[in-house]
Parts: C-alpha cells; sequence; structure tokens
C-alpha cells in the first residue's frame, strides 16, 4: 500500500482512465482512422503512468523535507520506503515508460515521438529538482506535463495516419484534444496555486520561492480567485454555444464542473487555513476529473 500510495495510483488510474476514454468514447466511435490497435493503446497507457509515477517518486523523494513539514503523516521516503529503493523505482519505471515509449513510436512509424517520451521524463525530474522551487515555472510546467498526457494520445493515433483525404477530420478531433489539454493545464494550474498556499510553511522553510511566498497569502489568493474566472467563462461560452440542445450534457457540466468552480470562487473569499485550501485543491482535482469524464458526451452530441 506504501508502494501505491508513493507512485499516486489514484492519479495514475484518472490518467489511464482519460487516454481509454479518448480512443473509445472520441475517436473509434465515429470510424476516426486511428494508428493504435488495443495492444497499441494499452502500451500508450502504461508507457505514460509508468513515467507519471517515475516523477511521482522523484518528487516524494526531493520532497521530504517539506512534506515532513507540510504532512508529516503522508511521509513515505526514509520511513517506510528507503531513499535507495525509491531511487530504484525511481529508475525501473523510467526505463519501462522510455522502452515502452521508443517500441510505440516505431511502431506507428514515428521514430522521433520517440523523444517526447525522454524530454516529459526528463522535466519531471527538473521540475522536482529544482524547477518546482521557481516563482510560477514550476506550476506552468507540472500543468503541461499533465496537458502532455492528453495530447500523446491524439499525436500517436492520429497524426501517423493523416493523409490528404482525411486530414480534415483528422484535425478536427486532434482540436477536440487540444480543448480538452487546455482545460487540463488550466485547472491544474490554479490546483497547484492552491496547493502552494496550503503548503506555504513548509515551502517557506526549505527556501522554496513559490508564489504565496513571493506575494503573500492572501495576494496569491486573490490572483487564485481572479484566475478562477477564465475557465468559468470559457465553459459557460462552451455550453451556451455548444450543448445548449442537449439538455443532459448541459446538466452534466453545470453540476460537475460549472458548479464547482463557482463554489470555489465563493469557498475563497472566506478561505483562511491550510485546511480551506486543501478542500479547495482536492475540488479542483475533482473538476479536472469530471472535466476529463465529459468526454462520454461526445458519444451523445457529434
Amino acid at each position: 500500500m506504501n508502494f501505491l500510495s508513493l507512485i499516486r495510483w489514484k492519479n495514475l488510474g484518472m490518467i489511464a482512465i482519460v487516454q481509454l476514454l479518448i480512443k473509445y468514447a472520441l475517436l473509434e466511435p465515429f470510424g476516426v482512422n486511428t494508428a493504435l490497435d488495443g495492444l497499441g493503446i494499452t502500451l500508450l497507457v502504461l508507457a505514460t503512468i509508468a513515467i507519471a509515477g517515475a516523477g511521482n517518486i522523484i518528487n516524494d523523494i526531493y520532497d521530504v523535507e517539506t512534506d515532513s513539514i507540510n504532512k508529516p503523516e503522508k511521509v513515505i521516503v526514509g520511513k517506510t520506503i528507503s531513499e535507495k529503493s525509491a531511487y530504484n523505482l525511481f529508475i525501473i519505471f523510467n526505463v519501462i515508460g522510455v522502452g515502452l515509449g521508443f517500441y510505440l513510436s516505431s511502431s506507428v512509424g514515428k521514430s522521433a515521438y520517440f523523444s517526447i517520451f525522454v524530454v516529459i521524463s526528463a522535466l519531471l525530474y527538473i521540475y522536482s529538482s529544482y524547477l518546482k522551487q521557481i516563482l510560477i515555472i514550476g506550476n506552468v510546467v507540472v500543468s503541461m506535463l499533465v496537458a502532455a498526457s492528453i495530447l500523446i494520445v491524439g499525436l500517436f493515433e492520429l497524426t501517423p495516419n493523416i493523409t490528404p483525404g482525411n486530414r480534415d477530420i483528422q484535425l478536427v478531433f486532434f482540436k477536440i484534444l487540444l480543448d480538452y489539454a487546455l482545460f487540463a493545464f488550466i485547472i491544474n494550474l490554479l490546483r497547484e496555486i492552491a496547493k502552494d498556499i496550503e503548503d506555504i510553511d513548509g515551502d517557506y522553510k526549505v527556501g522554496m520561492n513559490t508564489l504565496p511566498i513571493a506575494i503573500g497569502r492572501e495576494r496569491a489568493k486573490n490572483v487564485l480567485i481572479i484566475l478562477n474566472v477564465i475557465p468559468l467563462v470559457i465553459i459557460i461560452h462552451y455550453v451556451i454555444s455548444e450543448l445548449y440542445k442537449q439538455q443532459i450534457s448541459v446538466i452534466y457540466f453545470l453540476v460537475f464542473i460549472i458548479g464547482p468552480l463557482i463554489y470555489i470562487s465563493i469557498k475563497l473569499f472566506g478561505a483562511k487555513a491550510k485546511e480551506d485550501f486543501h478542500h479547495i485543491s482536492t475540488v479542483y482535482k475533482l473538476v479536472l476529473f469530471f472535466g476529463m469524464l465529459s468526454l462520454v458526451h461526445y458519444l451523445f452530441i457529434l
């Protein structure tokens, strides 16, 4: 169980679900010309979660000091799993992820795509060891990597099979994935800021330069309040312009995405304690999950 907690199995499960939904709820039902068969998408999911799992491990290794202050009950490295074992797991997971990435890239005739797995693996290490200490940059990088877990399915499924005859339809579906990737980027970025406000005490003691440390907890909260309006406006516009005839989809977005974002806006005004921002971070995570789960609604609107 400690091993599963170390690799953040719930987060990895979410990545796997989203990638499978892209394949089987968005692309396959509409006869899109895809490059991966059942085994191929399985290997892509395994490669993605292996590299993401490695990133979670190295992040925990570098965060031992911070976590011992912010959330001592959740520290695993150095307690139930030794640092040496954690490093070995980090290497094993990266080798598996990059190895599968090399195989997949060759199998779809896009050998250059192999570099994506290498770059993501390297960025996760650099993020944990250095970038997360830099104002905003770390938040942006990790949010880009979350978005990349969506776009990578489009790259492997759609681009290898683009022809002059199907180019337009392939690009339509890739644009849908771009929209979802943008949504994931924005929501995760807001969640990262909320987590930084939650963890300000431990981060300050280890010399990190997060947004709340640089401008203060209250100003960072105000920035988050303003930024929270962005996805809210975008999603409301999307529902009004694209889903107004689909009653079930409209209700879904109102209940599981728009409603929670409005709730966050209200909650932020009175947020003071560490627990408040932990709660807000959790709600953002749920918004992200249900936003990705909305891929299913394309079965009813396309």
